[in-house]
């Protein structure tokens, strides 16, 4: 059974350089920034800025293949027998969960479920968002971007406690 208390990701990578560990937690898609950011500051008590520099690069790493590349390994995981019914349905819930947001509110739509720092939400998410919903690499990738660093903004003032108005959100 899974404890909570025993998921701790800042032990993950504790024998790497504080930094590097940031980056590469930011890549992960069970912390992504929204729990780099804060192991960053509170167990490495590293710089806010390069947190949020280290955090953002650390995000966007993986995206650029996510979107790249998930058109043609989709292609091959649906003639996939077990593969392909996990990946249809977690298309679908993705699908449902962004369903009439894109087309209504536009890019808006993308750059604020990436930014909204909640589970299930994110940079991962929103890539594959953008694959359902056919948004070509060049329009997608820079409106997740500016998510991922409205994220880092809200993400690093929540932890630092100046934005104590936005806890709420993270």
């Amino acid at each position: 059974m899974f404890n909570m208390l025993e998921f701790r990701p800042e032990t993950w990578f504790e024998f790497l350089p504080p930094e590097v560990a940031v980056f590469l937690l930011s890549m992960l898609p069970v912390t992504e920034l929204r729990g780099s950011i804060p192991i960053g500051l509170e167990i490495y008590n590293l710089n806010p800025f390069l947190t949020a520099i280290v955090a953002i690069v650390g995000n966007i790493f993986p995206i650029i293949f996510i979107l790249l590349l998930l058109p043609r390994l989709h292609e091959w995981l649906l003639h996939q027998k077990f593969v392909g019914s996990l990946l249809q349905k977690k298309l679908k819930h993705t699908e449902e969960k962004f369903k009439g947001k894109y087309p209504k509110y536009g890019a808006l739509a993308l750059i604020l479920f990436v930014a909204t720092p909640l589970p299930f939400t994110g940079a991962w998410t929103g890539s594959l968002a953008a694959f359902i919903f056919d948004i070509e690499f060049k329009k997608s990738f820079p409106l997740i971007l500016i998510g991922i660093c409205i994220a880092a903004v809200i993400v690093t003032l929540a932890t630092l406690g100046i934005g104590s108005g936005l806890r709420f959100l993270v």
